[in-house]
Parts: structure tokens; sequence; C-alpha cells
């Protein structure tokens, strides 16, 4: 591991929990803090990014947002360039809404149609009426494991404004929502290591309800760099973003998650990690997109474990 980066404690103690602290060591060589000649192309291709902010009371939020591909850039590899105008900035997104300069960001480029991300780390360092710049310090790919593959066919502004709703305690409606997602991401972080957007999908049904207010959520095999159970090991709050790609609409979820260890799966529902976090909902806000979105589906993960009947 190169002695520029080095893992926080969270991280240290789940990945000697889990027995992988060898492979990722391994697996941190490809990290750096310039983006790679040949996933700058890959950046400016996309039409999506999934971002993780904080606000000011510390509380981290998960969000996705769009726009024509190049809107995001890395011409130098060291920053990002979000060109998007004061105009295209939805307001009611929590990103924007507490978006300043030094806000660390995390993240994650997602290509679903061909199920490659990269992830980059970063700090605001400018925001005008044209562009937000991200100092980047933390960049590295992450693997293609159970992302369900869709092709963005189309998106066009919307003539009307974006409607939105908020509260505490779920609807049958958002239920509905959650039931039917094959995919999440989640936003985490804590103060000795960086804010991380990251990646989490399955088969329809892989985020479960406890009760009312809590879901469960397997932790598939990865990368073995523990990235969000690390932080969510020393800093438990965090929030989740889930797209309703039929609905052309974003489920925010912030909220405190518990880690479980060595639970009996005779299912598989973990896919034989045994490995999973209980997310307790604080809040929600339920967002329309400003842009009309097409998605075709293609396939599901061929690493998706299986869900419960």
């Amino acid at each position: 591991m190169s002695s520029k980066f080095a893992f926080h404690a969270g991280e240290r103690a789940v990945q000697s929990r889990a027995g992988e602290a060898m492979i990722a060591d391994r697996n941190f060589a490809v990290m750096s803090d310039t983006v790679l000649p040949g996933a700058r192309t890959f950046i400016e291709k996309q039409s999506m990014v999934a971002v993780a902010c904080v606000d000011a009371a510390g509380k981290s939020w998960a969000s996705l947002i769009f726009g024509k591909p190049g809107f995001l850039s890395t011409p130098n590899g060291t920053s990002i360039r979000i060109a998007l105008t004061s105009n295209q900035r939805e307001p009611s997104d929590p990103v924007w809404e507490h978006l300043h300069i030094d806000s660390r960001l995390g993240l994650l480029f997602i290509e679903l149609g061909t199920r490659r991300r990269y992830r980059v780390n970063g700090t605001v360092t400018s925001i005008d009426e044209a562009a937000v710049e991200v100092a980047i310090a933390e960049a590295y790919p992450n693997c293609p494991k159970y992302i369900q593959r869709r092709h963005l066919r189309s998106q066009h502004e919307l003539a009307t404004h974006p409607a939105q709703k908020a509260g505490q305690a779920l609807t049958a409606s958002l239920a509905d929502v959650i039931r039917q997602a094959d995919t999440l991401f989640i936003a985490s972080n804590h103060v000795e290591g960086h804010l991380d957007a990251s990646h989490r999908g399955g088969a329809p049904g892989f985020i479960a309800f406890i009760n009312n207010d809590t879901l469960r959520i397997p932790d598939y095999q990865g990368n073995s760099l523990f990235n969000t159970l690390g932080n969510l090991h020393l800093n438990p709050q965090c929030g989740l973003v889930i797209p309703d790609f039929a609905g052309n609409q974003l489920l925010h979820l912030n909220g405190r998650a518990v880690l479980h260890w060595d639970i009996a799966d005779e299912a598989g529902l973990s896919g034989g990690t045994h490995r999973f976090w209980d997310f307790h909902i604080d809040a929600w806000r339920l967002r329309e997109l400003p842009l009309s979105l097409e998605w075709e589906y293609l396939d599901a993960s061929p690493f998706n474990p299986s869900v419960a009947i």
C-alpha cells in the first residue's frame, strides 16, 4: 500500500474482522490522487454521477446528478469539473442544497449499461454560475459486480417544476419503491477518512423490511477495502438514495446504520458473507427529477445472490 494513502481505523477494524486485511492491502495499490488517462474519457462520456455530501449538522446525503455527456470532465486528471449552470441545479437536491467551498464530496461515476464505475473523493475548490470544481484526493476503479445493466435512451428537460415530498414515516407507496428496487447508493463518512459514495445492487427485494422504519441490506463480497462499512463502524449516520427508474424520481433516506456479523443465513441472502447492515430511517425526501429520463432495462448482474420469496 502506498505510503501516501492509508486506511483509517474503521476500515482496518472491519477488514480484520472479515479476515480480508491482506486482500485490502493488495487491492489498495490502485489508489491514486490522479484519474487514470483511460478513465478521463470514461468520465466525460457519463450522463450520471452518484454524489455523497455532508450537511452542516454532519448528516450524510446521497444523490444522483444527471446531465448531457460532457457535463463531467477532468482535463488534467487532478480535478473534476461539474458543468451545470446555477439554473440547472435543482435546489431540492440535498447536494446542491448543502454544497459550499471546502465541502467534501464523494463521487461515483457509474455507467450502468457497461457495469463500469470509477470512484473519486475530493473537496470543492470553486463554485460559480457555470460549474463546480472538485480537487481530487483519491481516485480508483471499482469492480462491476451487482450492477443491473440499463441503457439511458433519452433525456430532456421537463417544462414543469418537479414536485417533492418529505416526511419521517414510510408510506405504502414509498415501501413499494423500496421493494421493487434493484439499485441503491449510500453516502457515508468519518472525520478520519474521505466522504464515500458507493453502489449497492441486487435482485428486486434485496432490500428487506425489518419494520416500518428499518431496512436490512446484505453486504455482498466486494473489493475488501470496506470503505463504506469502515465509515459506518465509526460513524453510523449515513444517507441512501434509491432511484425509481420507471417513475423518474429519487427517494432520499437519511438515518443510521447498524452492522451485523455472522448472521445465520440459510437462504444465502448475503451471498455467503453472513454480513448485513440495518438502516434505521430518520427522514425521507421523494423528488421528481427535473429531467425526463427514459431507461431501457437490459439484464441483471449474474453475481446477484438470491432474495427472500
